[in-house]
């Protein structure tokens, strides 16, 4: 019995040393940091809609249309891959011209471009006719995983600074850091406007208006110091 008795002493000892050195016993602050800017995105991705249309008793073949459409691409100097099929509703074409005559064919591509101005040029080199529609679909910046880097350590900078000015008000002095948390990516896409061109407009003067705004990129690092 006395045994059994030790030996339970002597575990128990051992878990509570075990634990006593598990304990951080340091005195910290937990502070957080933030950085953030806004970027005028350089890459625009637009959805082009070309549809055939009747021009009296004369069919406008979207076969027509679309070499237009890759003439003023390379003319505007955009790589021919920066232009791709997003939709293909003639794919059937042949059979339903057999069933209907008056069948009109559509196609939708998706076209990269980094100057909006040369999407004009490209609009202007294309039978206004047409075109059913075109819009943004979305934006991006090609430089946004470097800026990402930088505005982490901006942020964690700023923690180190914030940290560093609490600790020295109380008369201490501020460690080195224990922990660092990444509050992850806050990367907001513009809210854009429609940049739209319908058939129905074709024959207006007027230049579709661009909604052209900023993307914002915010970040927030988490840090534990020590205070020494």
């Amino acid at each position: 019995m006395k045994k059994l008795i030790a030996i339970a002493l002597v575990a128990f000892f051992g878990l509570s040393t075990a634990m006593a050195q598990q304990t951080d016993l340091r005195r910290k602050i937990n502070v957080s940091g933030t950085a953030e800017t806004e970027v005028t995105p350089d890459i625009i991705y637009i959805s082009i809609s070309l549809k055939e249309y009747l021009n009296g008793k004369k069919k406008i073949e979207i076969t027509d249309l679309e070499k237009q459409l890759y003439a003023a691409v390379q003319k505007a100097g955009i790589a021919k891959e920066n232009l791709t099929i997003s939709n293909l509703s003639s794919w059937n074409y042949a059979t339903e011209k057999k069933k209907n005559p008056d069948f009109l064919a559509s196609k939708q591509y998706r076209l990269k471009v980094t100057d909006l101005y040369k999407f004009d040029g490209i609009l202007e080199a294309i039978d206004p006719k047409g075109i059913a529609s075109t819009n943004i679909e979305s934006y991006d910046y090609s430089k946004i995983e470097s800026l990402k880097k930088e505005l982490k350590i901006k942020a964690l900078l700023s923690a180190k600074e914030k940290a560093a000015y609490m600790v020295e008000a109380l008369g201490d002095k501020l460690g080195g850091v224990i922990e660092i948390q990444d509050g992850g990516d806050n990367v907001i896409q513009p809210v854009y406007r429609n940049y739209m061109m319908k058939s129905a407009m074709a024959d207006t003067e007027a230049a579709p208006e661009i909604d052209f705004k900023k993307i914002k990129l915010n970040f927030t690092v988490n840090a534990v110091f020590e205070i020494k």
